[in-house]
């Protein structure tokens, strides 16, 4: 016996095997909900691993007290569907390694940042990597929310004060009056933060999909309007349309419905993008995207 104590992140390490030593462990930048961690490990064999540890923050614990766990056994019941997803290896509930229940997955080589260059060469497989996620058996995710009564739920309960400088009053009330274009909607599963920044590529190629602790179920068009914004603001009008276009290739849509969900996806923006930390210039561009993204949604509703 050498004395030495284990250290949380080197038990973490022989979790994932008995034998691993830990060579390095650093935080992981670009998420604000929740505690990332990288782990290099030395596997018996002679190989090195990496894997992401993942605490999530309060206000989803608060929300979902087993968030670790659920998003463990999605990750697993990914794998069988042939969803581009990192692997998981386990969920911790028990505070006694880290403070806060914990979940452990493979980490993915690449970056979200390693996108072809060509919108055609991004557009297709970043289409066809969601139209996946939404083919996946429901049935076999019903253990998470839905997105529809969270909806209802944002809704009805309004803040004290409304983000007016993304309109927020006029986008509720655009929202409220076509509630009824929930009803009867196709149930998939969702990603819940379908968004470049949860895109992973090597060499040009889309390899993973990270990031699952919003995953939901509902209708597959609102994991679409979230990206349509998010595209909108990250690369711009011909990444969005090219997107949507591939998209709609195979799963054909009301383009009422799509309004609908363009204007979830800008409610959502509220009281956050002013919270980003973005620089002016960068800022004032991205609100008057969101304005002409609202107007263009309008304008679906009030097509003949």
């Amino acid at each position: 016996m050498n004395g030495h104590v284990r250290t949380p992140f080197e038990h973490i390490a022989r979790r994932v095997d008995p034998q691993a030593q830990l060579r390095h462990a650093a935080p992981l930048l670009g998420g604000s909900a929740a505690e990332v961690h990288l782990l290099e490990l030395a596997l018996p064999d002679g190989r090195a691993e990496k894997v992401v540890v993942r605490q999530h923050g309060a206000a989803d614990r608060a929300q979902n007290p087993h968030i670790a766990a659920d998003e463990f056994r999605l990750l697993s019941r990914l794998q069988a569907h042939g969803v581009a997803a990192p692997r998981p290896y386990f969920a911790d509930e028990t505070n006694r390694i880290l403070s806060t229940p914990y979940i452990v997955v493979q980490f993915v080589e690449g970056a979200p940042e390693a996108y072809p260059a060509t919108v055609p060469d991004f557009a297709q497989p970043v289409a066809a990597a969601l139209r996946r996620v939404h083919a996946a058996d429901p049935a076999a995710f019903a253990f998470l929310p839905h997105a529809a009564e969270h909806l209802r739920h944002k809704l009805a309960h309004p803040p004290a004060e409304l983000d007016e400088t993304l309109q927020e009053g006029h986008v509720r009330a655009l929202l409220n009056a076509h509630l009824a274009l929930l009803e009867e909607r196709p149930l998939a599963l969702l990603h819940g933060d379908f968004w470049s920044g949860n895109l992973i590529w090597q060499h040009g190629r889309l390899a993973a999909i990270i990031d699952w602790e919003d995953a939901c179920l509902g209708d597959p068009l609102a994991d679409v309007g979230n990206a349509r914004l998010e595209l909108l603001w990250k690369f711009g009008v011909e990444h969005m349309t090219a997107f949507t276009e591939a998209y709609r290739q195979h799963v054909p849509f009301a383009p009422v419905v799509l309004a609908f969900w363009d204007l979830a996806a800008a409610l959502r923006a509220a009281h956050k993008l002013s919270a980003w930390g973005l620089d002016a210039v960068t800022e004032q561009r991205m609100i008057a995207q969101h304005r002409e993204f609202v107007v263009q949604a309008q304008r679906v509703f009030a097509a003949p």
